[in-house]
């Protein structure tokens, strides 16, 4: 082993023992002294929106704490699918409890040591009221994007079951996509899936997108709007900077020159894209057809959200 990769090895370890330290001394503290969240961030929108892209940006503001990871998981274990039939994967709003503030509170406090924190699981947009009556001071940033290019995104991440079937291993129902060609779900599931369960991939990728969106349009109508920011991924695309000042202003987050720095350089770097960051990118896709037949079927929740279809 060379000496730069023995040394490399130790301030990995170092670190990580050191993290496991900190978190040791704040669970100390918190069973002392609870410290609930207050003013949490949520990002929210459908699965392949661009979600990451604003909740990495959201992780860089020093006033939010965040797991730099989703948390599909702890959600799930939290209040377990299986238990609701599989019906949907949203939760309820009289699921709301201290107990799930508390567990929600412990676990962004003992890995970032703040109260206030930004989380991203794209399955929580169909939960809102539940996380509103968890942290009634909660803010909602709601990225929107076009649906030719949002379901565009959706069919080619059907196409990844490894990285976005992960939950659905014990689903109790027989998926034959496009005659069998995909046979596991992926990203969610809201209320009606079972119908879908042998369509084209298209069709069930805007069944994903208007679904989601359409809970999300419903559920904005109890936040107060000081709580509430929306983004078009488009205007990111175009002027990431002017983007991202205008929602972190709209729920009340300095937007420093860290984060100006971080938004003009965003898009050169690209979390989790299948390709390079471009808008319409549906109508040079393989897929352009399929998706060309199916945009009539969410034109009525694009244009609530903005779009023109």
């Amino acid at each position: 082993m060379r000496a730069s990769d023995f040394w490399m090895r130790v301030d990995k370890t170092s670190r990580y023992l050191g993290r496991g330290a900190l978190r040791g001394m704040r669970e100390q503290w918190w069973n002392l002294r609870p410290v609930l969240a207050q003013c949490p961030v949520f990002v929210i929108g459908c699965s392949r929106a661009g979600t990451t892209l604003v909740y990495k940006t959201f992780s860089e503001s020093r006033e939010l704490g965040s797991l730099q990871r989703e948390t599909h998981d702890f959600w799930a274990d939290l209040h377990p699918i299986s238990e609701r039939n599989w019906h949907s994967h949203a939760i309820e709003v009289d699921q709301a409890s201290l107990r799930d503030r508390q567990s929600v509170s412990r676990l962004f406090y003992l890995h970032s040591g703040t109260r206030r924190f930004v989380d991203k699981n794209n399955q929580n947009g169909l939960s809102i009221p539940y996380l509103h009556a968890l942290f009634p001071d909660a803010r909602f940033v709601y990225l929107k994007r076009s649906p030719g290019d949002n379901i565009n995104s959706l069919v080619e991440g059907w196409g990844r079951p490894a990285k976005y079937a992960t939950w659905s291993e014990s689903l109790p129902a027989k998926v034959a996509i496009d005659n069998g060609r995909y046979t596991r779900w992926c990203f969610f599931l809201s209320e009606g899936w079972r119908e879908h369960l042998s369509d084209r991939i298209e069709e069930v990728c805007a069944f994903q997108y208007r679904s989601m969106n359409e809970a999300i349009l419903k559920a904005r109508e109890s936040i107060p709007s000081g709580q509430w920011a929306e983004i078009f991924y488009e205007d990111l695309v175009r002027d990431p900077v002017s983007g991202f000042r205008a929602a972190f202003g709209k729920i009340g987050i300095e937007f420093d020159e860290h984060l100006a720095n971080h938004c003009a350089t965003v898009l050169s770097t690209p979390y989790d894209a299948f390709s390079e960051i471009r808008l319409d990118k549906w109508k040079h896709s393989p897929h352009r057809i399929r998706i060309g037949r199916v945009l009539p079927s969410v034109a009525s929740i694009a244009g609530d959200m903005g779009y023109s279809v």
